[in-house]
């Protein structure tokens, strides 16, 4: 009888550490981007582990797809960018941004030794971008195009619809007049010698939030404490990120696959150095200011104006700090 009673005890004690286990099992969806660098260094470097977070990353290629995987409950939370957290809203599907990732990252960019040398020039001239409608593509329109350029983005030049890392290949071969992307093809392009920066976004928006960690409405509501987990777990890795940037861009340059590449003069640059030339365009940052909920808001608002939202939405309906302070990392 002792021993029935202890196999049982042992049996429930099992059982209560798998289910304690489970309840730290977190599925994180991210955009693949060298930005959302936090969700790799925080697996990385045991951020998450040391949180109590049992942590499964799924890269993705970008929002919409990340959309699809939030939808039908494939993943807990996202490393995204903005945009698509509002877009989401306006289609029903019920999330907020919980924590910021990233500052900076894009630029349009023109061949080193062309005529394109500030935004003027580019008056009827073909450019590289993302698929319309995509965050990017909003930022170019609306911001690029209309506000600091005063361009009509439909009729003043020709917008060309392809994946990112095809447009470096496209601005060489003359494919493209310019290029409007985001890192390491920048610095990639400007390394190799044959890209020059026409207008540096983050020079113009000084630190403007683009990739965000979001949860849905699911998530927000069962999972709290684990969001706390991940959210100190994030702000590990981009004190991190931020005190040990030479062994920070090791890692980013591994995980990314980046190869050395050829320098106009011959030399070899070392990816790693990639990835330091990157960081002149972004940084990382947990907390979500005022002039950040500002920026997303002009966002919101170029979409409405460029016809990619039938309707305004106020950006407090997107954004939600409490988990943040609640865990400590927000004022």
């Amino acid at each position: 009888m002792k021993a029935i009673l202890t196999s049982l005890i042992l049996t429930a004690l099992a059982s209560s550490g798998h289910a304690e286990e489970a309840a730290h099992h977190l599925r994180i969806g991210w955009v693949q981007a060298m930005a959302n660098a936090p969700a790799i260094i925080a697996e990385e470097k045991g951020f998450y582990k040391s949180e109590g977070l049992d942590v499964e990353l799924k890269g993705f290629g970008d929002g919409p797809v990340i959309q699809q995987a939030v939808a039908s409950g494939e993943i807990d939370v996202a490393y995204i960018g903005a945009p698509p957290v509002y877009q989401w809203a306006a289609r029903g599907l019920k999330a907020k941004i919980i924590a910021k990732v990233n500052y900076g990252q894009a630029a349009l960019i023109a061949k080193a030794e062309g005529p394109i040398t500030s935004l003027s020039d580019i008056k009827g001239k073909t450019i590289a971008s993302v698929s319309r409608g995509s965050g990017m593509d909003v930022l170019l329109r609306g911001f690029v195009l209309k506000e600091k350029a005063r361009f009509d983005p439909d009729s003043d030049v020709t917008i060309s619809q392809m994946p990112v890392g095809n447009m470096n290949a496209a601005l060489d071969t003359g494919l493209v007049d310019a290029a409007f992307l985001w890192e390491p093809f920048i610095s990639q392009s400007l390394l190799r010698g044959t890209g020059k920066v026409v207008l540096d976004v983050n020079k113009e928006l000084p630190e403007y939030p683009w990739y965000v960690i979001a949860a849905p409405e699911k998530t927000l509501e069962t999972r709290r404490s684990d969001l706390e987990r991940l959210l100190r777990a994030h702000a590990k890795a981009i004190a991190f990120l931020n005190e040990q940037p030479d062994e920070a861009n090791q890692i980013i340059a591994k995980a990314f696959n980046l190869e050395a590449i050829k320098a106009k003069d011959g030399s070899e640059v070392q990816p790693a150095v990639i990835v330091a030339e990157a960081r002149k365009r972004l940084g990382w940052s947990a907390q979500i200011s005022s002039s950040d909920r500002a920026f997303i808001q002009k966002l919101i608002d170029y979409s409405v104006s460029l016809g990619f939202l039938n309707a305004k939405i106020d950006v407090s309906e997107v954004v939600d700090d409490t988990i943040a302070k609640s865990a400590g990392l927000q004022n």
